[in-house]
């Protein structure tokens, strides 16, 4: 057997090791790019797995990172132990309490499914195949965060397993540092097992995505900037560009074209949603219009992202506002680019005010998060970064759970506000003094 399998075979989940079957497919997950090449992956099914793990790594001083799904992994581990969460995947929700204790490895669909027979609805993002609990550790901006925030700020207790091979409950009275670092902190503290996330009384939701022709019609980023100055807290919007192949696999109306898209989700009253997106309506010729009322499990329709694996790259900013020069800038080079996909969150709403109980999250006065995503590996992430034009320089900062791509040390901390870099910074020095979890984006110690 090998040595590595020997050192954890008391796990009870499954352990592989280079050349055997899986052991390819549970490295790379949804990201194609830098797969995980590790010297054992610990598919767990368990806390009790995840301990085991940590403990030999800790002993063997092995780095050691975990994935639930891939889609937010920044490099690949080379060595060490990967933890794969992917079969701890089980939701309990308790509907007179509004929460539901969601497992490490559940995707949201699995929890919005959970969820939605007793009317209530998580913070989800906007991909429903994602993993729910790395997400919420990120901050995580979803369909509903303009109107309740962001999706850390209704973590109620999160189970860890920190460094040191603990099982540790996590909650504002027991361990309140862990507590403010693990909501919005990413994985630089431990590997959660499980949250215990609040639930919201939402069943239905109005939503859906206009589609245009982006040459045909270039002025619909800046018509959508301006409809959002003026929003009710209840609709959450996103303006988006993509190139489509000519290819016989896409609706005729998109193919050989690169499309502008306006993506909302309204969870305010029913009757104010029809006068709401009108001004939409008129940015211009629509190819395709999904606006309707819809249940909440079929949320992940309003963005409709592709759910084929794939490499990607991105370079992100998070700005105050926008400008028509620089969205005019930006929509001449994507279609001259033809390969990259540009996305703009509207933020602000409830995600601008602080939470009940403070957490990690920064940067909560942006009003616009603007990622430019490689479609592939031929874009590097300076030419991504370049597409932004003058942006960068006005930034405030960048969302982690959208930087897809190594970052230097400095480019982490602007995930933060600076004070809370520093804090997390001592935190990990703290839980994590041999460097021993390798987080997407690893936070750096004084």
């Amino acid at each position: 057997m090998n040595d590595m399998a020997t050192l954890l075979s008391d796990v009870d989940g499954e352990v592989l090791v280079p050349g055997d079957d899986g052991y390819d497919t549970v490295g790379t997950g949804f990201q194609l790019r830098d797969p995980h090449r590790p010297d054992a992956v610990v598919r767990a099914t368990c806390p009790a797995d995840v301990q085991a793990a940590v403990r030999v790594a800790a002993e063997r001083r092995l780095p050691v990172a975990v994935q639930a799904t891939g889609h937010g992994r920044a490099a690949g581990l080379d060595g060490g132990l990967l933890v794969a969460t992917g079969r701890m995947d089980t939701v309990r929700v308790d509907p007179d309490r509004r929460y539901a204790e969601v497992a490490a490895g559940a995707t949201w669909q699995q929890v919005v499914d959970a969820t939605t027979p007793y009317g209530l609805a998580p913070l989800s993002g906007s991909f429903p195949k994602l993993g729910a609990v790395p997400y919420t550790l990120g901050g995580g901006i979803g369909l509903l965060s303009r109107r309740y925030g962001f999706a850390a700020d209704h973590v109620r207790a999160v189970q860890v397993v920190t460094p040191d091979g603990r099982l540790r409950h996590v909650d504002p009275d027991t361990e309140p540092d862990l507590y403010w670092g693990l909501r919005g902190g990413g994985g630089n503290l431990g590997i959660a097992t499980s949250m215990r996330i609040g639930l919201l009384p939402v069943d239905r939701i109005h939503g859906g995505a206009l589609s245009f022709d982006a040459e045909r019609d270039p002025h619909v980023a800046a018509g959508w900037w301006r409809w959002t100055r003026d929003l009710p807290e209840g609709m959450t919007s996103a303006y988006g560009m993509v190139p489509y192949p000519d290819l016989p696999m896409f609706p005729p109306e998109l193919r050989g074209r690169v499309i502008s898209r306006v993506q909302v989700c309204w969870s305010g009253p029913a009757d104010e949603f029809a006068s709401l997106v009108a001004p939409l309506r008129r940015l211009g010729t629509c190819l395709a219009d999904t606006l309707r009322e819809l249940p909440y499990r079929e949320s992940g329709s309003v963005f409709a992202e592709p759910d084929r694996a794939h490499p990607y790259r991105s370079s992100v900013v998070l700005l105050p506002d926008l400008d028509e020069a620089g969205l005019a800038d930006l929509h001449t080079a994507t279609v001259a680019t033809r390969s990259t996909v540009v996305g703009i969150r509207h933020l602000g709403g409830a995600m601008g005010r602080p939470a009940a109980v403070p957490n990690a999250v920064g940067h909560r006065d942006a009003g616009y998060l603007v990622s430019v995503l490689s479609a592939g590996e031929s874009v590097t992430s300076a030419e991504l970064t370049g597409l932004l034009g003058g942006w960068p320089a006005r930034s405030l900062g960048r969302s982690l759970n959208f930087s897809f791509g190594p970052l230097t040390p400095d480019q982490v901390r602007e995930g933060f506000d600076p004070a809370d870099a520093r804090r997390l910074g001592e935190l990990r020095a703290a839980y994590d003094p041999d460097g021993l979890l390798r987080p997407n984006h690893p936070v750096p110690t004084p």
